[in-house]
């Protein structure tokens, strides 16, 4: 079962259905350098499910708020093999406290609004 998915092969019009993305956007991520699909003899692009896998990976970190520029870094990195595996590590540790301060903000603001909400109720059971 394993050998079928390292061995399906996806055309970019396959692929953009099956990644849910328009095959503009996959051309656009591969002039970033942020996917590098296979080509076959006619020179067409060939996806396989470690692309599939790679771009998930990718679409998870523009999710967390990744800037594209970090995850180009990224991306240059992972292809440059295991030696840049702490670059890597320094990334996601970076993008996490952004997501740390990012939720830190979120509750800042969640309790303004339910101080606020309160004071409200109140002058409601007032009248």
């Amino acid at each position: 079962m394993a050998n079928q998915q390292t061995s399906q092969r996806y055309s970019i019009s396959h692929f953009a259905q099956l990644v849910g993305l328009s095959i503009d956007t996959l051309r656009y991520y591969e002039k970033e350098g942020l996917i590098t699909p296979a080509r076959n003899q006619q020179n067409q692009r060939v996806y396989t499910e470690k692309d599939r896998n790679w771009l998930a990976f990718i679409l998870r970190l523009k999710q967390t708020g990744m800037p594209i520029n970090e995850i180009k870094i990224y991306t240059k990195l992972r292809y440059q093999g295991e030696e840049t595996v702490h670059e890597r590590l320094e990334l996601l540790y970076h993008q996490q406290e952004a997501l740390e301060k990012q939720r830190q903000e979120i509750d800042d603001h969640l309790l303004f609004l339910a101080e606020k909400i309160k004071i409200y109720k109140k002058m409601i059971d007032m009248e």
